[in-house]
């Protein structure tokens, strides 16, 4: 296997998409690469694209709150990172190729951290891990929240969904939400919630919906 530091100079000289030649810096992610938990984001931001480092504007200062309150941990204790590692012009979303060319990366720090629980921020990074089983239909207000298991090629993923801080914050009325999601992570990394976890293939089962 690559060392850390291949796979973070492949990324900060990645030209696998047309991202690459926007961007000011790639944005491999941060942080303790043997921690238990991982955030997964979308992509990098303006601030983050002119400093390299992920979730450092306004979004990133209620995530790093988020932690210390509900983890009674430093954001540099956990590991962060994003889906696409390159900004999108103008902060739009992320394209299917774009996120085609650069899932891999992300895939292989899973693969080198191996952390208990992996938290995806939002319906892009949530979307990428539910196609991976074959669910590629399901809103992030259905499935945050609600724990699943995914098998990999280097094990089982417990993902954990909820939204992405920046919605939080553009609308309030999900801060509620947000921070009851994370008030379970601590449960969750200790293993009571996570034997309660389900796999997708009876994640939609009952009453859930797909849309």
């Amino acid at each position: 296997m690559k060392s850390w530091e291949d796979i973070e100079r492949e990324i900060l000289n990645c030209t696998k998409c047309k991202l690459s030649s926007t961007r000011t810096h790639a944005v491999p992610g941060e942080g303790n690469r043997e921690s238990k938990i991982v955030f997964v984001g979308e992509a990098p931001g303006a601030r983050e694209d002119e400093l390299g480092r992920p979730f450092v504007g306004a979004a990133g200062n209620l995530l790093t709150k988020l932690i210390d309150k509900y983890l009674n941990l430093k954001r540099e204790q956990v590991y962060i990172t994003n889906l696409v590692k390159c900004r999108p012009p103008n902060n739009r979303d992320p394209e299917e190729d774009e996120i085609r060319a650069c899932s891999p990366y992300l895939l292989i720090q899973l693969e080198m951290i191996r952390p208990k629980v992996v938290v995806t921020l939002g319906r892009h990074s949530t979307a990428f891990f539910l196609t991976l089983a074959g669910n590629e239909k399901a809103s992030i207000s259905k499935v945050r929240g609600r724990p699943f298991k995914l098998k990999t090629g280097f094990g089982e993923l417990l993902i954990y969904p909820t939204y992405h801080p920046a919605a939080a914050l553009y609308n309030p009325s999900l801060m509620r939400e947000l921070e009851s999601d994370f008030s379970k992570l601590k449960e969750l990394l200790g293993g009571s919630i996570a034997s309660k976890a389900i796999t997708l293939d009876n994640f939609f089962d009952g009453n859930e919906s797909r849309s």
